[in-house]
């Protein structure tokens, strides 16, 4: 045990996992039950972002650093407007954040927000539990478990699937974001976008435009962009039917494309390859990526619990960019046959490395070359 807990005295509260494990620890954020996939992130810092990210949506996210909150919550660092995942899982929270920006504590924030969450566990145990067994459903409750049906509860709790998660997160409305004297206009599809992805683009110039993953190839086209940015996002890319679709009728276009995280696995998908679930996924901002034409790794910042297969990409199509330095899987392709190329991680400065921003560059390297054409 690291110090004293400092959700001690809160109300009694359980996390209960598909294999029928149980990690009885304190409450708080809301009170009641949730369900979810349960995923472990290595992040040491940049809590709030990983609320916000709707990667993480219908998931269960145990932090592995012992202690969150430290620096509060504040207005700016917010990678969506809302928390998109289910339940949330700390050792230990900090109820008197200190940092001139905090506006608040992560307790009431979660409250806020109406996340069940729970403190005072081991998550040293359960972290090693997930990543034996690989990813499992669970439950936070903050009721008795000897007043509840610990079978029903059970049985929810493996019935449980992540749907509709491009659809839920993604903004029905759309935003821009805007900059004078643009050098370039830019369509981002949201799957489910960060904010932080429109703020690298603006610096480097460019009005981006954010529009539903609903929106049609003539939608997409009549907003007559320079470049089309397809964002990340949670759930499983092969649900997507209809978006996958449009991306395969962009595809004549020739328009220059650059894919994050989910946006690149839908853009393999729509150009012949096949996803694999993994057993644990890449979660944390120390993922080493080797960026095969540079012979160099970078250390990056990731989310997700899926990947390209290696094995079913087309070399007629495109070529493998990028691999994870830990296990050798997909992390960026670009493709040969239209002006495009996609990575798994995030290529941002919020909540990792900031050295991988030079796929930006790239990305506009690609529209300057088009625009010569």
């Amino acid at each position: 045990m690291i110090g004293m807990s400092l959700c001690e005295s809160n109300a009694p509260a359980y996390l209960m996992l598909a294999d029928g494990s149980i990690f009885e620890g304190k409450s708080f954020g809301a009170s009641g039950t949730t369900i979810g996939e349960v995923v472990f992130t290595t992040s040491m810092g940049a809590y709030q972002e990983i609320l916000t990210d709707p990667c993480h949506y219908g998931q269960i996210v145990i932090q592995t650093f012992p202690i969150i909150g430290n620096y509060g919550i504040n207005d700016e660092d917010g990678e969506s407007s809302r928390i998109h995942l289910n339940g949330y899982v700390v050792r230990e929270y900090c109820d008197t954040p200190s940092n001139f920006r905090s506006s608040g504590d992560i307790d009431n924030y979660l409250k806020k927000e109406n996340i069940v969450s729970i403190c005072g566990i081991d998550t040293r145990r359960l972290t090693r539990l997930i990543r034996e067994k690989g990813v499992m459903n669970g439950a936070i409750t903050t009721e008795n478990l000897d007043g509840i049906n610990k079978e029903e509860l059970l049985k929810r709790i493996k019935s449980f699937s992540i749907k509709g998660a491009v659809q839920s997160s993604s903004s029905k409305a759309g935003a821009e974001y805007a900059v004078p004297n643009a050098k370039h206009n830019i369509v981002m599809i949201d799957y489910g976008f960060k904010r932080s992805i429109c703020n690298e683009l603006t610096v480097l110039g460019c009005n981006v435009k954010v529009i539903p993953s609903s929106s049609t190839v003539e939608e997409i086209l009549s907003h007559n962009p320079d470049g089309i940015v397809l964002s990340s996002g949670g759930g499983d890319p092969s649900d997507n039917i209809a978006e996958i679709e449009v991306l395969k009728q962009l595809i004549p276009h020739n328009i220059p494309i650059f894919g994050i995280c989910l946006g690149h696995q839908l853009f393999a998908i729509a150009n012949g390859a096949k996803i694999i679930k993994q057993r644990n996924g890449h979660r944390g901002s120390n993922q080493p990526v080797r960026d095969i034409s540079q012979g160099r790794t970078y250390v990056t910042s990731q989310n997700h619990g899926y990947i390209v297969d290696i094995d079913s990409i087309n070399k007629d199509v495109a070529k493998v960019s990028h691999v994870n330095g830990n296990d050798g899987t997909c992390e960026g392709i670009e493709y040969l046959n239209i002006p495009a190329l996609t990575v798994q991680f995030h290529p941002n400065s919020n909540g990792g490395s900031q050295g991988t921003s030079y796929l930006y560059d790239r990305f506009i390297k690609l529209m300057e070359e088009n625009k010569c054409r």
